[in-house]
């Protein structure tokens, strides 16, 4: 195992509550306003230094997520209030998918609100400041983080720590395409720090945060999602035990 992929002393057991991004107890401000667990905010500060050092200005674009954030972005994505695209970036007509369809094309880019690796405080979404102008306006989409795109230099950059093992213990969940979230190459997880986490995500645990935590009405398309909960959570919350070297 790499050394930097090694979980980090202290790191925490976070409660059910946590895992599901309900309690934020666990975490604490970095600058820019985002939260992070500690072990991770400090790594993570490191890896700002270290990229400073090559002349990238890493920021994070987005840390900890809570619970509540993400059932709002899920039901504006199911209600029509906010575009679902596809994996080329165009948006999609959801009025014309049946349910099933429309769950699948949201579950590409979004995560089900209590499964999300934002939750954990170990997870953030990074771009390079130095690359774009003061008032650009991060979208967090293919093109920006390709090899030719705006990010693409600070990217190559993270692709040579991590193979390394220099990257500070952060890796990439969704760095290919294995048929459930779509790549996202700009999502990083603390390896070490999450691991503990993805051990205890499944079916069980949503089902349970759900029932203490909404309303009967709280959770669009939540009929099609509790039909097939398992197969979705083996698809698109569960990542391979090869996705960083620390495992």
């Amino acid at each position: 195992m790499p050394e930097d992929a090694r979980p980090p002393r202290g790191v925490a057991v976070l409660s059910a509550d946590q895992l599901t991004g309900v309690d934020e107890s666990h975490l604490v401000e970095v600058p820019g306003g985002h939260r992070l667990c500690p072990a991770v905010a400090g790594d993570f500060a490191a890896l700002q230094r270290d990229a400073a050092a090559a002349g990238f200005d890493l920021r994070i674009a987005s840390g900890f997520r809570s619970f509540e954030r993400q059932r709002a972005i899920w039901n504006a994505k199911a209600g029509g209030v906010r575009t679902v695209h596809d994996d080329r970036g165009r948006p999609l007509d959801m009025a014309r998918l049946a349910p099933g369809e429309q769950l699948r094309a949201i579950l590409r880019f979004s995560a089900l609100p209590g499964a999300s690796r934002h939750h954990w405080g170990t997870d953030l979404d990074v771009y390079d400041a130095a690359a774009v102008a003061a008032d650009y306006r991060v979208q967090l989409t293919p093109g920006e983080v390709a090899d030719d795109g705006v990010f693409g230099p600070l990217h190559r950059w993270l692709d040579a720590r991590m193979a390394a093992g220099r990257s500070r213990g952060f890796y990439r969940p969704y760095g290919v395409d294995r048929g459930g979230v779509a790549p996202e190459r700009w999502h990083l997880s603390h390896a070490g720090s999450a691991r503990d986490c993805e051990s205890r995500m499944g079916g069980r645990l949503l089902r349970d945060c759900w029932r203490r935590h909404l309303a009967p009405d709280g959770l669009l398309l939540r009929g099609e999602i509790e039909a097939e909960l398992e197969m979705l959570v083996a698809r698109y919350v569960t990542v391979p035990p090869d996705w960083c070297p620390a495992r």
